[in-house]
């Protein structure tokens, strides 16, 4: 039983490393790499990952700048980013593509810490669901005479100990990223 209480752990673990993966691609008003983990470039008929196809740096804190391995690539990671949802505008001189991150509007800051406190409550389900379905799993098995009663209880504890540390870390993984955003 032990071995599914910590596989119960594990599922609600990531949930909350899913969480903060997701937060990484929210652009707060500085330069971060991590919004363009998503984006795919069409490297010779195969998508492949930007940050496969040419170094990713910050050369000053609102600027990220790409240099393509491969000249040939410029077109196609402009294209890439273009192409996506990022509200950026790929700079080319020839040889890197600049992305300048503009200051992020009052009412802007507003609407990305509402939507990053939907995404924590919409988390926070994912670990009651994880919750429930450790209870009827714990459940089934005292049903079964596979455990007794004191360790149904005992197990039932446990998880709720585990469900109540993780919706605490959900909060304040939320909590982080709405200084983040917040922060002029």
């Amino acid at each position: 039983m032990m071995s599914e209480l910590k596989q119960f752990e594990e599922k609600m673990q990531k949930t909350v490393t899913a969480l903060e993966n997701d937060f990484k691609t929210i652009r707060a008003g500085r330069a971060n790499p991590a919004v363009l983990d998503k984006i795919m470039v069409d490297y010779y008929g195969t998508p492949t990952p930007l940050n496969q196809v040419g170094n990713i740096t910050i050369p000053e804190a609102r600027i990220i700048q790409i240099s393509p391995w491969e000249k040939a690539m410029l077109k196609e990671i402009e294209k890439a980013i273009s192409a996506s949802n990022l509200g950026l505008t790929p700079n080319s001189d020839g040889t890197v593509i600049r992305l300048v991150f503009p200051e992020l509007t009052e009412d802007r800051r507003k609407d990305l810490t509402k939507e990053t406190k939907k995404k924590g409550e919409d988390s926070k389900v994912g670990i009651r669901n994880i919750r429930r379905e450790a209870m009827d799993s714990f459940k089934k098995s005292e049903k079964n005479k596979e455990i007794t009663e004191d360790e149904l209880k005992s197990l039932e504890d446990k998880i709720q100990k585990s469900t109540d540390k993780f919706v605490a870390e959900i909060d304040k993984v939320v909590e982080a990223k709405n200084k983040d955003i917040l922060s002029v």
